[in-house]
C-alpha cells in the first residue's frame, strides 16, 4: 500500500442487520424500506436477487446517503447464520413489537448481537395496532436489561410501524447518526476485502457467492479469493442482478464463475493477478491442513446405526441451517450423518452415491429431481424426499430415526410378594400363601423367585386366590393364596417379583 493509498480513506455507508422474534414485523420492515427507498425505473420495479441490498436515504436536512441490509433468515435454525451476519453488519436493529414486548427469540438474538460488542438501535414495532402499548414495551425491554435513551441507559430506540411506515425515516436517520458516531470508513483504492454471506449455484452460469464488500474497490478483470476457491471477476452484479463493472465499500454484490462453492462466512479478498491470487489460494489451504485424527470413541460408534444422509438446497445458507437442525436429533442409538450436502437440483450422481451406502436417504430443500434422477431412484429403491418447510425435514428425518432405533425387550417389574407361608408341593407345583408388599401379582404372571435378594429360579403364576375365591390379580397390601410353577423348591421368606417383557 502506498502513502496516498493509506491517506485516502473517506466515510463508509453502514451495513445493518434486523434481528429478532419471528413474528415481531422483520420481514415487513426490510419490505417498507426497499419499496420506498429503491428507484428501478429501468427494470420496472424492484427485484432483489441476493441476501441483501442498497437503499438510497434523504436525511432530514436533505443529504442522500446509502445503507447497506442484510436480509438474514427469522427461522431459529438460522442461528448461526444470523450470528454469521451480524459479524458482518456494522450496527444491528432489533425489532420488538409493541403488542407482545420482548420474547425469547428477542433475547437470543440481543445475546448474538453483545457478543459481537456491536452497536444496536431498538425499534418499537406495531404503533398502529389497537393493542400497542409503547410504555409497557419500554418496560419489558428495562425488565431484560436493555436500557433506553430517556430510560437509564444508553440505547437508542424509535416507535414505528414497518405497515404504515410511520417513524421508519426517523429510524433510517438514527441508523445514520450511529454510523457517523462509528466512524465508519474506507479506501477505495486498496483491493477490495469483505465476506461470502450467500452461496449458490446458478444453473445457467455457475457457482455465485453473495459478497459485502467491506473496504476498498472491485473492478472487473481482478481475481477474488475466498478460503481455497477462487474466480476471475468477470461476472460481478449488483442486488438487482444488474452487471456492473466496479464495486465499492458496503455494497452488496454477486460474483459469479468460482471454482469451488465458496463457504458463508469466508473471508474475501481480491488481487491484481491470477498468480497472486492461486498464492493465496495454496497459503490458506496449506494453513488449514489438520492431520488426520483417530476415530474416538470407535467402539461407541461401531454400535451406533448410521442414517446416511445426501442433502441438497436451494442455497448453501440453507444447507447449513439443515446441518444445525438435524444436529438436534441425533441419540445415543442413531445418529444421522450428512455425507453428502450442496446446492441446485438432486442429479444421478446423487442417487449413484446413496445406492453405495445402506440405508441412505436423499432430502432436498426448495429443489427439483431431475427426471432422470427420478427415475433411478425408483428403479434402485433409494428414498427422495422434497420439502419447503425446515421442521417439516426434521419431523420427516425423526419419523425415519424412530423406525430405524433398535427395539430393546427390557423386563418390568409388575409386583412384589413376599412367601409367608407354603402348604404343599407336587412335582414343580407349589401351594402357598402370600402378601402383595407393592404393584399387582396377576394370574398368569411370569416371576422370578428371589431368596436374599438373589434370583434362584423363574416361574409362573398358575392360579390365585383371596379369601378362598379365585381371583385374577390381587393388589398391593392384601394376603392371597397362590400356585405357583417352580423348578425350584419356593421357601417361606422367598419373594416373588411378577415381570413382564416389554419391547422399547
Amino acid at each position: 500500500m502506498t502513502d496516498t493509498q493509506k491517506t485516502e480513506t473517506q466515510e463508509r455507508p453502514p451495513v445493518i442487520v434486523i434481528m429478532g422474534h419471528i413474528d415481531h414485523g422483520k420481514s415487513t420492515l426490510l419490505d417498507y424500506i426497499r419499496s420506498t427507498n429503491i428507484v428501478d425505473k429501468e427494470a420496472g420495479g424492484i427485484t432483489q436477487h441476493i441476501s441483501a441490498y442498497e437503499v438510497v436515504h434523504e436525511t432530514s436536512t436533505g443529504d442522500k446517503k446509502r445503507i447497506t441490509f442484510l436480509d438474514t433468515p427469522g427461522h431459529e435454525a438460522f442461528q448461526s447464520m444470523r450470528s454469521r451476519g451480524a459479524v458482518i453488519a456494522d450496527i444491528a436493529v432489533l425489532i420488538v413489537s409493541a403488542e407482545d414486548g420482548v420474547k425469547p427469540q428477542t433475547l437470543e438474538a440481543l445475546k448474538c448481537i453483545v457478543s459481537e460488542n456491536m452497536p444496536y438501535i431498538v425499534a418499537i414495532n406495531k404503533i398502529d395496532k389497537p393493542g400497542a402499548d409503547i410504555n409497557r414495551t419500554i418496560a419489558t425491554l428495562i425488565e431484560n436489561e436493555i436500557y433506553l435513551e430517556g430510560y437509564g441507559g444508553t440505547i437508542p430506540y424509535v416507535p414505528i410501524s414497518a405497515k404504515t411506515g410511520k417513524g421508519i425515516p426517523e429510524l433510517l436517520d438514527m441508523m445514520l447518526l450511529v454510523a457517523e458516531v462509528e466512524e465508519l470508513t474506507m479506501n477505495p483504492l486498496v483491493p477490495a476485502e469483505g465476506a461470502v454471506i450467500e452461496s449458490s449455484v446458478d444453473a445457467r452460469k455457475g457457482m455465485a457467492a453473495t459478497v459485502i464488500i467491506k473496504n476498498g474497490s472491485i473492478r472487473s478483470g481482478m481475481y477474488a479469493v475466498a478460503g481455497n476457491t477462487m474466480t476471475p471477476v468477470r461476472m460481478m452484479e449488483d442486488f438487482r442482478g444488474k452487471a456492473i463493472k466496479e464495486a465499492v465499500a458496503s455494497s452488496p454484490i454477486r460474483l459469479i464463475g468460482w471454482s469451488s462453492l465458496p463457504k458463508i462466512g469466508s473471508v474475501v479478498h481480491t488481487f491484481q493477478t491470477r498468480k497472486e491470487a492461486e498464492a493465496a489460494v495454496v497459503q490458506f489451504s496449506t494453513a488449514h491442513l489438520t492431520p488426520t485424527k483417530q476415530r474416538s470413541s470407535e467402539t461407541e460408534q461401531e454400535n451406533k446405526i448410521i442414517i446416511p444422509i445426501i442433502v441438497k438446497a436451494d442455497v448453501s445458507g440453507t444447507v447449513e441451517a439443515v446441518e444445525h437442525e438435524f444436529k438436534k436429533l441425533i441419540t445415543d442409538k442413531v445418529t444421522p450423518h450428512i455425507i453428502l450436502s450442496g446446492t441446485g437440483e438432486i442429479t444421478e450422481n446423487d442417487v449413484k452415491t446413496a445406492v453405495g451406502l445402506a440405508g441412505a436417504v436423499i432430502m432436498g430443500f426448495s429443489v427439483k429431481i431431475d427426471p432422470g434422477a427420478h427415475a433411478l431412484a425408483d428403479r434402485l429403491g433409494v428414498t427422495i424426499k422434497t420439502f419447503d418447510i425446515i421442521y417439516k425435514m426434521s419431523e420427516w428425518l425423526q419419523e425415519i430415526i424412530t423406525e430405524r432405533t433398535p427395539k430393546v425387550e427390557i423386563e418390568e417389574i409388575r409386583g412384589i410378594a413376599k412367601v409367608l407361608k407354603v402348604f404343599s408341593k407336587t412335582k414343580d407345583k407349589h401351594v402357598l400363601g402370600g402378601k402383595a408388599e407393592s404393584g399387582e401379582i396377576h394370574s398368569g404372571d411370569n416371576v422370578k423367585i428371589m431368596r436374599r435378594e438373589t434370583e434362584i429360579a423363574i416361574g409362573k403364576v398358575r392360579e390365585l386366590q383371596h379369601n378362598k375365591i379365585r381371583v385374577d390379580e390381587v393388589k398391593e397390601g392384601y394376603e392371597f393364596g397362590a400356585m405357583i410353577e417352580s423348578r425350584v423348591e419356593i421357601m417361606p421368606g422367598d419373594r416373588i417379583q411378577a415381570f413382564t417383557i416389554v419391547t422399547k
